[in-house]
């Protein structure tokens, strides 16, 4: 099976002109003994919307490497996919992002909570996650709400998967499940059973990105409360600590936060969590990297800052179309 390096991250590219300074920036890290593995990844609905190709990022990804003479594993990541958009990722990409979000709250059928609420049962009463100091309260009502609320989610992900290993073959590829983009976040304790969900349906997940109280807005700072998202983060740690063993997950199965551009006000805490428990972390960043250039050609001011003004007005134009594709 395809492995995911301990520590990766999610290089978002909306132009497909970064790819180089991106891939420099990893070999840096490297330098100083940090390896990360780069996983250039774009989303169907980015494609859409500048009118690009799946095959476009392999293409940048296997350029920059190329030339960068860059031995070490990489990956293209299919990032938030469907049923019916996987498809036209499958020859370009060897890292599958399922996003499940949509399927979130729809209740499976009663055969299938049956069948789940009969094995998850045994977990009832106090369920104790080592390094979490009070245990998880399980009740026959939290099992029913947690089943109606994740798992169809859960059987779609196993369709989904399937699907892709059938196309793409087995143990060609990474898989990642995405549960973030969705109102309300999962709670540890969904989590656990959550993963349970995802052992019963035999994905071999190697990332997984829950939904976290805060905002992750693309570009800007966290927006919520650091200390509280530290709490979350660690417990989310523990929970995949336990669920590797518990329902025989890949051992390399991390937390991936997506959105994670920017985030200066978490990482500290992200830092020290994945430092004291010895895990890893995917780190997915926005393709907005092109924003930040506009930015310094604005505040560097004369003709850079009129030619942004040209870039902004000529935007200005195509916002309909804009609208119409997102």
């Amino acid at each position: 099976m395809k492995k995911i390096g301990k520590y990766s991250m999610g290089l978002g590219d909306r132009f497909g002109h970064q790819g180089a300074a991106q891939l420099k920036a990893i070999i840096a890290a490297g330098k100083k003994g940090i390896d990360i593995t780069p996983v250039w990844n774009k989303s169907n609905r980015e494609h859409s919307i500048i009118g690009t190709q799946p095959g476009d990022v392999r293409t940048e990804a296997d350029t920059a490497t190329k030339a960068a003479r860059f031995k070490k594993p990489y990956f293209v990541d299919a990032d938030h996919i469907n049923f019916d958009s996987a498809d036209r990722f499958i020859a370009a990409s060897d890292f599958f992002t399922i996003d499940v979000a949509a399927w979130i709250g729809q209740k499976a059928g009663e055969a299938d909570i049956k069948a789940f609420l009969s094995i998850a049962g045994k977990y009832k009463g106090k369920l104790q996650i080592p390094g979490i100091t009070r245990p998880f309260s399980v009740s026959g009502a939290f099992l029913e709400k947690v089943a109606e609320k994740y798992l169809f989610a859960s059987k779609m992900a196993g369709v989904i998967y399937r699907k892709i290993e059938r196309l793409k073959g087995k143990e060609n590829f990474v898989t990642e499940i995405s549960m973030d983009e969705v109102p309300e976040p999962q709670t540890p304790a969904e989590l656990f059973f959550i993963l349970m969900m995802i052992g019963i349906e035999k994905i071999p997940v190697q990332t997984i990105a829950p939904k976290f109280q805060g905002r992750f807005n693309k570009g800007v700072d966290y927006v919520g409360n650091p200390e509280l998202f530290a709490l979350e983060f660690e417990s989310d740690l523990l929970v995949i600590k336990k669920a590797v063993r518990e329902f025989r997950l890949p051992d390399s199965l991390k937390i991936s936060v997506h959105s994670g551009s920017d985030k200066f006000a978490i990482y500290p805490h992200i830092g020290r969590m994945i430092r004291k428990h010895g895990a890893g972390i995917h780190l997915k960043t926005a393709g907005t990297t092109w924003l930040e250039e506009v930015i310094g050609l604005a505040e560097a001011g004369g003709d850079a800052l009129e030619f942004v003004k040209y870039v902004y007005l000529k935007s200005l134009e195509k916002i309909d179309e804009l609208i119409s594709k997102i």
